[in-house]
């Protein structure tokens, strides 16, 4: 979403996008009560090839402009406090295996991402440290689950709070570019690419919101031949993390599900059931 709002009621009829007031409403009734140490972001718009990358900077600071839309997202100031060692923890989960490649990275000149920068501009906090993992663009639905599960391990071998992120998109085929100007609107109904698209992603807020994770895993088939932003490595990642298929939390939402230029968008937050993510007691 542009961060600019004068570029957002612009394209979208004059009116406010309901992801935005989606966001405050996560900081304000989530993020300030859960109080995290460390958020981890799995940003989508961050593509690897060779290996997951886990960024382990001390800190990242710089001011942001989005490649893809300067006019709406730029010189945006950034200051995120890292988790180096909940990185170099992630990592290690790699150690001795053959299936599976992690790097944590702190190089000075690797690049942040808008699927990093502009949730962070609403939900962070000087105080929080932020993470961001790649999403890796040759992984299978089964690598995106076990770099979940691996990351859930890192977290419950260490003593921090952790709230995860999934920062993408639903189905996500834009429009031709001589068309894209009569599709900004968020309507779903006339901005998503296709009613087929707009279904599956309806099918697929259904089995969230009822907390039907195993059955959004084992739709993953089916769903990827409408394009899910990023493989929807993002949700696979992070639902992982939480129990995966065995994850019983129903999800909530945060927002209406809107268009963007041809691809499905919502907010969806999952909270710790009181029995513990996977119905087995308190979880990681």
């Amino acid at each position: 979403m542009a961060e600019n709002e004068e570029v957002r009621l612009e394209i979208n009829d004059g009116e406010e996008i309901s992801l935005v007031p989606g966001l405050r409403r996560l900081r304000t009734e989530v993020i300030d009560r859960l109080a995290p140490d460390t958020v981890v972001v799995f940003d989508t718009h961050w593509e690897s090839t060779f290996e997951h990358i886990v960024t382990s900077h001390e800190r990242r600071q710089g001011h942001f402009t989005s490649h893809e839309l300067p006019r709406g997202m730029a010189a945006i100031p950034y200051d995120l406090p890292g988790d180096p060692g909940l990185a170099r923890a992630i990592a290690h989960q790699a150690e001795g295996r053959d299936d599976i490649w992690i790097l944590a990275c702190e190089d000075p000149y690797l690049p942040i991402f808008y699927g990093t920068v502009n949730v962070w501009t609403f939900l962070g906090s000087p105080e929080t440290a932020w993470i961001s993992v790649a999403v890796n663009q040759t992984c299978t639905t089964e690598d995106f689950l076990l770099f979940g599960e691996l990351i859930g391990r890192a977290i419950a071998d260490l003593e921090r709070r952790v709230v995860l992120l999934a920062s993408g998109g639903m189905t996500h085929r834009f429009f031709p570019f001589r068309e894209l100007r009569s599709h900004e609107a968020s309507d779903p109904e006339r901005n998503v690419i296709s009613p087929e698209a707009h279904a599956a992603d309806r099918h697929v807020l259904d089995m969230l919101t009822k907390g039907d994770h195993a059955g959004m895993i084992d739709w993953m088939p089916e769903y990827k031949r409408f394009a899910p932003e990023g493989k929807f490595g993002h949700y696979l990642m992070t639902v992982s993390a939480i129990g995966g298929a065995r994850c019983q939390a129903p999800g909530e939402m945060f927002s209406d599900y809107e268009a963007s230029v041809g691809t499905g968008q919502a907010h969806v937050w999952f909270e710790r059931p009181g029995d513990g993510w996977t119905g087995e007691g308190s979880a990681a």
